[in-house]
């Protein structure tokens, strides 16, 4: 580090001067704040359709949402509610398959490359008519820069899927590992065209899905190569949590972040074993820009457990909202 170079010394006169002119600091920049998505698959259940949830979203502060695949609701219907409420919409899965035969996602199923490629196919187009990452109102607790850029590219979860009913795992990680490199090889290609993110997400089988794919964060990053998508982890913190622990290391090659408790995946104050005040800041410090999706099950009224957003909007001096309190 340079050592400071002494100021040059004066002769002090006493003859009268013009008092000086007070030069102003310029403000300090924004703090950097984190920035929250309502999942309104999960969130706001106590109201049934997708639009109202947007609704209340906004009005709990939030500017940004995502959903899993928004299967009955019209793309046009869930833009005009966004436009509506001044939402973005960040981020979308594709859609799961046959859930009726226990499908809950395609890209590693073998034998369902072309199913996988439709739905891609369907989960872009309907990402785009409902006008994803597209600016309607400053997101919440936004940075300067995103500000600036005025949208978000559009992340599409790729969602694994399941290993097939009445196989063992072990004798098909092969088959399956081969048919998600595959698969992700052509989203890549697919998405980039579209300037669009796919994301890839594993699902813990301990407790939520014991036949998921894709259930660890190292099988996540060595299906994720340069020959597939090279910037495409999403990380729900609760699955993480339940599988590995050791949460924080990965987190600048993470494109998004998953919010829950564990183990009870209720709100990110509720009793349990991860302690969010620490991550959120870890996460400020590391200067993570991307969401932070709230997809967890609410014990009670979904707002009145936003307590701990308003929490940490008022910690870090933003309005409800987490708009800059100095910049209003």
């Amino acid at each position: 580090m340079r050592g400071r170079s002494q100021a040059p010394q004066r002769s002090v006169s006493c003859a009268a001067t013009a008092p000086p002119r007070l030069r102003l600091a310029p403000p300090p920049p924004p703090a950097m704040s984190l920035r929250f998505s309502a999942n309104v698959s999960w969130l706001f259940p106590e109201l049934r359709a997708l639009p109202a949830r947007l609704e209340a979203a906004a009005a709990a502060g939030f500017g940004a949402a995502e959903a899993a695949w928004p299967a009955g609701c019209p793309a046009e219907e869930l833009r005009a509610a966004a436009e509506r409420a001044g939402v973005r919409i960040v981020l979308l899965n594709t859609p799961p398959g046959d859930q009726e035969a226990g499908e809950m996602g395609l890209a590693a199923v073998p034998g369902r490359q072309a199913a996988f490629r439709q739905g891609l196919a369907t989960a872009v187009q309907y990402a785009k008519a409902v006008g994803c990452g597209s600016l309607q109102t400053p997101a919440c607790g936004a940075t300067a820069l995103t500000r600036s850029l005025g949208a978000d590219p559009t992340l599409i979860h790729l969602m694994a899927g399941r290993v097939p009913l009445g196989t063992d795992r072990a004798a098909v990680a092969g088959e399956m590992e081969t048919t998600f490199i595959e698969n992700l090889r052509y989203a890549a290609g697919l998405l980039a065209q579209e300037d669009m993110i796919g994301l890839v997400e594993p699902i813990n089988n301990r407790i939520t899905d014991p036949r998921y794919y894709l259930n660890t964060p190292q099988q996540g990053k060595a299906d994720i190569s340069p020959q597939s998508l090279l910037e495409g982890r999403r990380r729900d913190l609760f699955h993480c949590q339940i599988m590995d622990g050791n949460l924080t290391s990965p987190i600048p090659s993470l494109g998004h972040i998953q919010i829950a408790q564990v183990p009870g995946r209720h709100e990110p104050d509720s009793p349990g074993e991860l302690n969010f005040p620490y991550i959120f800041e870890l996460l400020e410090s590391l200067g993570y820009t991307g969401y932070v999706g709230c997809e967890y099950a609410p014990k009670g009224d979904t707002m009145e457990g936003l307590g701990w957003l308003r929490t940490y909007w008022e910690s870090r001096g933003l309005q409800h909202g987490g708009t800059n309190k100095a910049a209003e």
